[in-house]
């Protein structure tokens, strides 16, 4: 349980560091290059994790990080970049809370990982908690922002059910760094076509380039898809409510807002989701130990002279052998 614990911490990395992002890229990056902008974050995050794994893809894993790099980076990226330009932040942030219950029923249909109920349920209460939390009713609604908003958590949903499905032992830490790399260079060259010469940038876009590049995508990707690995779907869809909470928060403390009752109220429901999709005992993802063997059932031990089938078939297999354990003190004496 305790090693569930530790990744349910590592995962919330991710969604606490993308909810700064959405500050940092609103004050400090260029608005009017989102190619470039998206480029420039997930191709130097992507070049330092490969500088640190020091591992190419092999086989499948070419055409693999292709795909999950135009998935989870490229288009992700920059519909992201849309909406937040096109939609005030508290609605952009509502139409991506419902990310948890999209990734919970894809990975049913890909994975065939059924929900929990409790998942259900936590879903459920976080994405009231979000709409109480940042909903006003004064927003002006813009149907292409809505549109790219929804496709970008439709998107995401599916390649980090693809990823979790592909996840054959690779080291994850390579893996986010083929895909980041990839994604930013399938967006270098539609950057050019579209957007020209990349952008002149200050010293403050500089240094919030790097705080992007390497926390809230290089750091931010590992521990997302590390969750992945260990915890169930329902439970990193949940942790990831905690990316509107960190807007909230980060407006509060940075630029002098005042928390509201009903932004107090909504607060509560969201962690009150996030509790109810956390791992059980039940989960044996992520603990480190094998589950048990069904009674009755062969166990294949790799070891060079092993037993391999324990109960009455181990006896059969050596009644009649005077080497066997059974029979050996039967023997009459030279």
């Amino acid at each position: 349980m305790e090693a569930n614990v530790r990744w349910v911490a590592v995962t919330a990395v991710a969604p606490v560091a993308w909810g700064t992002n959405y500050f940092v890229t609103r004050e400090f990056l260029p608005a009017d290059h989102p190619l470039y902008g998206a480029a420039c974050r997930a191709l130097p995050a992507g070049l330092v994790l490969l500088a640190l794994c020091r591992k190419r893809p092999r086989g499948v894993w070419w055409w693999r990080s292709a795909v999950l790099g135009l998935l989870n980076v490229s288009v992700f990226f920059v519909l992201v970049y849309i909406a937040s330009q096109t939609l005030p932040t508290s609605l952009a942030s509502t139409v991506m809370a419902v990310s948890p219950l999209t990734m919970m029923l894809a990975a049913w249909v890909l994975i065939s990982e059924r929900p929990r109920t409790t998942h259900l349920a936590g879903a459920g209460v976080g994405l009231a908690g979000v709409c109480l939390m940042l909903l006003t009713g004064a927003e002006e609604v813009s149907v292409g922002g809505v549109a790219a908003s929804v496709a970008a958590m439709l998107a995401s949903s599916f390649g980090y059910i693809l990823a979790r499905r592909w996840s054959d032992g690779t080291d994850v830490l390579a893996s986010t760094a083929w895909q980041l790399t990839a994604g930013g260079l399938l967006l270098l060259p539609a950057a050019a076509a579209t957007e020209g010469p990349p952008p002149a940038l200050s010293a403050p876009a500089l240094f919030a380039f790097a705080y992007v590049t390497l926390i809230a995508t290089a750091l931010a990707f590992t521990a997302w898809f590390t969750g992945l690995r260990h915890l169930p779907t329902g439970t990193v869809g949940l942790i990831g409510l905690l990316n509107p909470v960190t807007g909230v928060l980060l407006g509060t403390v940075i630029a002098s807002e005042t928390l509201t009752v009903q932004q107090l109220g909504g607060l509560a429901l969201v962690l009150t989701g996030v509790a109810l999709g956390r791992p059980t005992r039940t989960d044996r993802r992520g603990t480190g130990r094998a589950a048990p063997a069904a009674p009755g059932r062969r166990i294949r031990l790799d070891i060079p002279g092993a037993l391999r089938e324990p109960g009455p078939r181990l006896e059969e297999r050596h009644r009649g052998d005077p080497g066997a354990p059974e029979e050996r003190g039967r023997q009459p004496s030279p």
